[in-house]
């Protein structure tokens, strides 16, 4: 009667042995680093289902065994609900690592970084040449992005965009990163605006953001923005033109080599403030938050001028034969310097 018990037991135990040792190969085979020698963008198309992604990882030599992915998803069903999308995956992970990764639809995260002072056309080219991005904007008319961006026809997108980092995932759109980036900018500006400082020679917001970037554009030291802001206040107050170079470079687009030259002074453009009364029609560049706050709470000064001083910043005078000697010092260190 014992052997006979023993004979029945004998094989139950070498079964449940046998499904023992395989659930164990199983583990370790999804306990086991993926073959990837550095970092993988990995994307698992809309649709894809468990025989798509064993061919997937198949084909990218992510796995050795393939046979034993469908015993895994039957031991881990929840692994099988993973998501459609792009994926960033590190030297190191586990195929368990993967699989769980896919299954939490966390996708990478691509960023795109756009600094104070830049253009639209920086900002174009920028987009143009980032990866994973949907193309919507490319050739497309001024107006229809105005109307994407409940603009009104005839105002100018130049300066109404944020500069910063964005973080995007795979597929998402160009306008959608400028939409961001526009109410971003507007946010700021409004507040700004509704914070500023008393008695200032802005008829709008607008007109602030205009202001906001010729400061970005003369200096990028901190210390020297809100001073850069008073001198250009105080000669709006006096009626006096602006004489800003970086107005006259945006003018003058495609023409403009890196040297102004007195002809390019004496051209008319609407952004030659030697020419211009007042502010000039548009923004020239996306301004940064210190430069709009610069903007907004000018310093009190009596400034009327300011001159490079070869040394990175600045020299600030109240008057025009003290800024005329400031130039002459100026122009001496840089024939010392050669």
């Amino acid at each position: 009667m014992k052997l006979k018990k023993r004979i029945f037991i004998l094989p139950g135990l070498i079964i449940v042995l046998a499904l023992f040792f395989f659930i164990k190969k199983i583990e370790n085979f999804a306990n086991q680093d993926i073959n990837l020698s550095q970092e993988l963008i990995f994307t698992v198309p809309a649709g894809t289902g468990r025989a798509g992604l064993e061919t997937l990882l198949a084909q990218h030599k992510l796995i050795e065994d393939k046979q034993l992915l469908p015993w895994l998803f039957r031991l881990k069903p929840e692994w099988v609900k993973f998501k459609a999308g792009t994926y960033r995956l590190q030297k190191g992970m586990t195929l368990k690592a993967v699989l769980q990764l896919f299954a939490s639809g966390k996708e990478a995260q691509f960023a795109i970084r756009f600094v104070e002072g830049s253009r639209l056309s920086d900002w174009s080219k920028i987009l143009q040449n980032a990866p994973y991005l949907k193309h919507e904007i490319e050739n497309q008319a001024p107006k229809a992005l105005l109307d994407a961006l409940d603009m009104k026809e005839g105002e100018s997108l130049e300066g109404w965009f944020y500069p910063d980092t964005y973080l995007y995932t795979a597929g998402t759109s160009d306008m959608e990163l400028l939409k961001r980036a526009h109410e971003k900018m507007k946010t700021i500006v409004e507040q700004e605006w509704e914070n500023r400082g008393k008695n200032l020679p802005y008829q709008s917001a607008y007109e602030m953001l205009i202001m906001a970037s010729i400061i970005e554009k003369e200096t990028a030291i901190d210390s020297e923005r809100t001073k850069i802001a008073s001198v250009f206040v105080n000669r709006l107050r006096l009626k006096m033109r602006l004489q800003t170079d970086p107005t006259v470079i945006y003018g003058l687009g495609d023409k403009y080599t890196g040297t102004i030259f007195r002809s390019n002074l004496n051209t008319f453009t609407p952004y030659n403030t030697y020419m211009i009364d007042g502010l000039p029609p548009t923004p020239i560049a996306m301004p940064g938050l210190a430069a709009i706050k610069a903007a907004a709470h000018p310093a009190v000064t009596e400034y009327l001028y300011f001159v490079a001083n070869g040394d990175g910043g600045h020299t600030f005078t109240t008057n025009l034969v003290a800024h005329n000697k400031a130039v002459s010092l100026y122009r001496q260190r840089l024939k010392q310097d050669k």
